[in-house]
Formats: structure tokens, sequence, C-alpha cells
């Protein structure tokens, strides 16, 4: 398959902090990956160069063969914290909107296709009753369902997600983790979460990053090499339900 992302002797440093060390890391077309670390391991960092709103210091990035900041417009992205006022008075369906900006004009209105994506979007995440409610009535659910449609709805080939599960509890985290499932039939997906034994259902492979990257397949992610990557020992919870 084809190499989607690709990285070679990636490095990064805030100032005189090294976060990313030597980085070789590529992707292919239609996989499904989970990157797990330690917090201030690199792993947002990593997501910002892939992104094309960082440059390395050292090294190359390629999104689908060119620079990341000639491809943006071919990723859809759903942040960890959405970037926006909870309580800024505007709807669900323009919410959505905002991703078809760049995705077919710069400037003018909104054009019939650009409504039509929207309705496929909300429609596809189940989410069509929510579109005329403000965003300020959402629970923290049907936001992130909603951040997700407003990634899908500029037609993206990739798909990165930023711990999109923190806030919400496990059965929203299962019926997100559903629809990317669903997606994960058209589009390559990168996705960021601290549950490393939730994630490993759902991926093909395991991204283990802390400044520096090793890639496992799922089968692979056992006590010893969480206990390594997080430093510290791991310890087993018994759920007598």
């Amino acid at each position: 398959m084809n190499k989607v992302i690709e990285l070679e002797k990636v490095s990064f440093s805030y100032g005189l902090v090294p976060v990313l060390q030597a980085i070789d890391f590529s992707v292919k077309e239609g996989e499904f990956l989970g990157i797990v670390g330690p917090n201030a391991g690199g792993k947002s960092t990593l997501l910002k160069l892939i992104l094309g709103l960082l440059k390395p210091q050292t090294g190359n990035i390629t999104v689908l063969g060119k620079k990341p900041t000639q491809q943006r417009t071919q990723i859809g992205y759903v942040p960890q914290y959405p970037g926006f006022a909870r309580d800024f008075p505007i709807t669900v369906k323009q919410t959505v909107l905002l991703g078809r900006l760049g995705a077919s004009r710069m400037l003018g209105r909104y054009t019939e296709a650009d409504h039509l994506a929207v309705q496929q979007a909300l429609g596809e995440l189940e989410a069509q009753d929510l579109a005329e409610r403000p965003i300020s009535a959402l629970s923290g659910g049907q936001l992130q369902r909603i951040l997700l449609a407003r990634a899908l709805v500029s037609e993206p080939k990739i798909l990165i997600l930023d711990e999109p599960t923190a806030n919400i509890d496990m059965r929203l985290e299962t019926d997100i983790f559903t629809h990317l499932r669903e997606l994960n039939k058209r589009l390559t997906i990168l996705v960021v979460s601290h549950d490393v034994a939730f994630i490993s259902d759902y991926v093909s492979r395991v991204a283990c990053l802390n400044r520096t990257l090793v890639c496992h397949q799922t089968d692979a992610i056992d006590g010893k090499l969480i206990q390594d990557l997080y430093g510290e020992p791991v310890r087993r919870v018994a759920h007598a339900h």
C-alpha cells in the first residue's frame, strides 16, 4: 500500500528542550494507527508537524507525497480541546460548515454543495437531529461527534484525532470508536489516546512515543512494554461486575 505520511529522521525542540529525536515513521493508506505515550512525550507535537503547524529542526516530512502545508485540505483534524468558547452563539450546523472553509473557496457564501456535505457528515454520525441546536446545549459526547463531523465535511483523505474521548465515559468512547472503525473503510486514521488496552481492539498498529518512536502490532503490546514506555509499574484492576 502507498505511504500517505512519512517522517525521516525528524527532530524537534522547544528552545533547548528536545521533544522528538530522530523519528523514522510512516503510515500506509487505509491504516488505523494508535499513538500512545506519557504526557510531554511529544504526541501533540508530532501531530502539529504532520499538520504543517510546526516545522522540524531536522529531517523531512511528506503527506500524500508533498509538504504538509500543501496538503492541509486533505487532512481532517479533531483537537483534544475545542478552540472556541462553548457559549459562543453558533449552531451545530454552522459549526460543521466551518470545516468547508478552504475546502472549496476562501471567500463568498456557502454553496449548495457545502450544505449538502454538512447534511451527509451529520447523517453519517447520526447527529442530524442536532443541526439547529446551539453548541452550548451539547453534552461532551455530542460535541465530540460534531467536531468529528466538522473534520469530515471537507472530505479529507486522512483523519487525525488528538485524544477524542478524553472527557467522555466508556459507553460514548465505544460509540466514537465504532464510528471511526466504519470511517476507516475509506480514510486513513491516526488517533492519540492514553487508553492503550481500549484502542488495541480497534487499531491495526500502535506507535509508542516518548521522544523516540517505535511501532508495534497490537498483539505485541504487553505489560512490560507499557511499563518501559511510561516508566511506571503497570497496575491491574479487577472489575467484578
